[in-house]
């Protein structure tokens, strides 16, 4: 089991999340909005207001998981930083459901 980080603009992330739950490459999005982030793009410093999700996955659908967020999302180049999962210490129900769901 993975937890996926993912920013978005605020417009497309209830669309994003269940795009990638309805197709089965994540078990479940959490949608953080609210975030603003900080960062050169292009060579300009930007702050722009964005969305989290926080993706809960299968550590077997990450390769597909990060291949529709590609297709998927508008940005470029959009964040998809990977994050592992303490299995022995997490609840082992809700491990077994993220890897069957």
């Amino acid at each position: 089991m993975k937890v996926v980080l993912c920013n978005c603009s605020p417009g497309e992330a209830r669309g994003l999340a269940r795009k990638l739950v309805e197709e089965g490459v994540a078990a479940c999005v959490n949608i953080l909005p609210g975030v603003t982030s900080t960062y050169t793009w292009e060579g300009v410093l930007t702050e722009d207001a964005e969305t989290t999700l926080l993706i809960k996955v299968a550590a077997e659908r990450v390769p597909a998981l990060r291949e529709r967020i590609r297709a998927l999302h508008s940005y470029d180049l959009p964040e998809f930083v990977v994050l592992d999962v303490d299995v022995d210490a997490s609840d082992p129900d809700y491990v077994r459901w993220v890897r069957g769901a």
